[in-house]
Order: structure tokens, then C-alpha cells, then sequence
């Protein structure tokens, strides 16, 4: 099977969901490449910087662009199996992605134990953006750190998706491809964790979906 034709991830991409009126939906775009493989760089044109962006705040950035590259070669060579009923592809993009950050676990926990023992964020995006908009992050890095190398994978992984991908519930659950129940469930066990942690405060609470 013949690699996916990519550019480098850090071009420019949209993650909106009420984007692209006059454009192919991803889901058309994915049935394309079927035929004509090379059209499947559009999709990585949509979503690359995203995923990469995800992927710096999970491993840090010597991860990155492997993380990403390995998740649209997994996404070219599965494509024929895509749910085209879905003209979103993102959350399963970042399903693959997820399963290959997955190899990387250990890295991963060494990251956050490493922070929560000095504080200090040498990637200088990861936590800030979620954390700063609601509390002092000076204040909460390292334990929300170490919070998050407690966590088991399972939580882990739907936490971030929920909080840093903006994923929603049903997303979150189609991504990872387990029972929206378990979604639930997982994300109420790993907010409790990290609400404990930090002393009752939640910095990754995100807002509840509206149906």
C-alpha cells in the first residue's frame, strides 16, 4: 500500500464544525481517494495542524510530527472502512491518534511526572490555555500534572479528548469507539481525580452538551 501523500503539519487547518459551506465534507473527500489516492491530502490539509497541536500537548513536540504522520498513514490505509454517513472525520482521526499516542504511554506519564516535579512546561502550551482562562496556572500545573500521570489510560484519554480535543460526549465515544455510557463514566472518575488534586477546582471542565 503506497503512503498517503502529506504535507508538513504545520500548515494551517479549522477545526469548525460549521465550516466549509462551499467545500466537499470530509466524508467525500475520503470516498474520493478511493479512486484518486492523492485527493486524500485534503483531509490532511483540514486537520493536520489540529491533531498536531493535540499531539505537542499530550508527548511534547519531538513526538509530534511522527505521531501525526503515522496517524494519516493508519487513517489512508483504513479509509475504505470510514463511516461515509459521518461528513465529519475528525473525531475519528483522533481516534487514531489516540491509539498511536497509546504507544507512547509511557512517554506520555514521564512528561507529566517530570512537570509535576518541576513545574516547569518546556513545551509552554501544554495546560495553559485551559488552565489560565480559569485559574492561576503557576498554581495548578504541578499537581494538575501529576493528576494526569495517575490517571488510567482510559480516563486519561477521554478527559483530553473532552477538554483539549473539544470533542463532544458522542464524538468522544465514536473516537474511541466505546458506549457513550463509558464515556460518561470514564470523564466522571477522571474529573473527580483532578478535582481532588486541585482542591476542588476543575480546570478542564468543559460545558455540558445542550442535547
Amino acid at each position: 500500500m503506497a503512503d498517503p501523500p502529506l504535507r508538513t503539519a504545520a500548515q494551517p487547518s479549522i477545526h469548525d464544525h460549521a465550516w466549509r459551506t462551499d467545500q466537499r465534507d470530509d466524508s467525500s473527500i475520503i470516498e474520493a481517494s478511493l479512486r484518486t489516492p492523492e485527493s486524500f491530502a485534503e483531509l490532511f490539509d483540514r486537520h493536520a495542524s489540529v491533531l498536531h497541536r493535540y499531539v505537542v500537548r499530550r508527548l511534547g513536540p519531538e513526538h509530534a510530527e511522527d505521531v501525526v504522520a503515522e496517524t494519516f498513514t493508519r487513517a489512508f490505509e483504513k479509509r475504505h472502512k470510514y463511516d461515509f454517513g459521518r461528513p465529519e472525520a475528525l473525531p475519528w482521526l483522533y481516534g487514531i491518534t489516540t491509539n498511536v499516542i497509546g504507544s507512547h504511554r509511557r512517554a506520555e506519564v514521564r512528561g507529566y511526572r517530570a512537570l509535576a516535579r518541576t513545574g516547569e512546561d518546556p513545551v509552554a502550551v501544554a495546560f495553559d490555555e485551559q488552565v489560565a482562562a480559569r485559574v492561576s496556572a503557576s498554581a495548578t500545573r504541578k499537581p494538575l500534572a501529576a493528576a494526569l500521570a495517575k490517571l488510567g489510560r482510559g480516563e486519561r484519554d477521554v478527559l483530553l479528548l473532552i477538554a483539549w480535543g473539544d470533542l463532544t460526549y458522542e464524538e468522544t465515544a465514536q473516537a474511541l469507539n466505546i458506549p457513550i455510557g463509558t464515556v460518561r463514566s470514564r470523564l466522571s472518575r477522571a474529573r473527580s481525580k483532578v478535582v481532588r488534586a486541585l482542591g476542588g477546582v476543575d480546570p478542564t471542565r468543559m460545558s455540558e452538551e445542550t442535547s
